[in-house]
């Protein structure tokens, strides 16, 4: 092969061990802002290190000189709504909110989100909910929302997201690379929890850029009570005006170009390229953590 590229995971290792045996080029793509295991145990040795963030944990210094700022790809159907308007938002207009927990749902969003619209400063009648569940948690989350005078749609699974974004003005979710890479592109603002078992916690590095533009509120899941939620709505906003503002705040850190970015990394290859401007990160603050 002209070179060999690695995306973390152990499957990975083997691959980039040999094409340094055999004097082939090789680079690792790091998804998250804490270089994964994999990653680091070949950071050494690879030709270059794609990142996705400009303040990376656990990465080290001596190894800035081959790092390189690309982004997380995003789909295009994602890629697409940066140049769709932000939704409107009139004043008798329904606030529509995505709520979405990874592949299979959190039940932690089941219990909590519910609770937390009902004590928004806004009619329960003017909330739209979708609303991602585990097929367990379906029935009483309907009945909960029922209950409340909210209007909701919830399922296992959707295979719309960019559709469901496209409408939405505000979403609740996990701080996953790929949700906020899809986030920023699109320029949706959001209200984060970070999976608290996450590797090397790296959920919670990973949401600090958005937070730091304005386009995101970050709460520990320790601290995510109806009350908690409520407050970080109010923090971004309830009207156009402010949604709006978060939004473009969120699309401003958006890396659209990151898979022309990354591809001409790997082409650049065989010869210097000069690395982009990445620091180290020690510390992550969120709402509600600790120091």
């Amino acid at each position: 092969p002209a070179a060999v590229i690695g995306f973390g995971g152990y499957p990975a290792f083997p691959a980039l061990l040999a094409a340094k045996s055999a004097g082939v080029k090789s680079a690792v793509h790091e998804q998250n802002a804490v270089l994964g295991r994999v990653n680091r145990m070949v950071a050494g040795f690879v030709d270059a290190i794609a990142v996705a963030y400009p303040k990376m944990k656990r990465l080290p210094v001596g190894y800035l000189g081959k790092t390189h700022l690309v982004g997380n790809p995003v789909r295009d159907e994602v890629l697409a709504l940066r140049d769709q308007p932000f939704p409107a938002l009139g004043a008798k207009e329904q606030l529509r909110i995505l709520v979405i927990g990874g592949s299979q749902g959190a039940t932690i969003l089941s219990d909590v989100v519910p609770d937390g619209l009902a004590r928004l400063s806004i009619p329960s009648s003017r909330l739209h909910v979708t609303q991602q569940c585990r097929a367990e948690d379906v029935d009483r989350v309907r009945a909960r929302y029922s209950d409340l005078g909210i209007r909701a749609d919830l399922a296992t699974y959707f295979e719309n997201i960019p559709d469901l974004l496209a409408k939405a003005h505000l979403v609740i979710g996990r701080a996953g690379a790929s949700t906020i890479a899809e986030l920023s592109c699109a320029g949706r603002p959001a209200i984060l929890i970070p999976l608290p078992s996450a590797t090397d916690d790296h959920q919670r590095a990973n949401v600090q850029e958005m937070v730091e533009a304005g386009g995101a509120c970050a709460l520990v899941q320790s601290d995510f009570t109806p009350d908690r939620l409520a407050q970080a709505i109010d923090q971004i906003g309830l009207n156009e005006a402010r949604l709006m503002d978060a939004a473009g705040r969120a699309r401003s850190i958006g890396r659209p170009n990151a898979t022309g970015d990354l591809a001409d990394l790997v082409e650049a290859l065989d010869r210097p390229v000069a690395p982009q401007m990445v620091g180290i990160s020690k510390e992550f603050k969120l709402a509600g953590a600790g120091a």
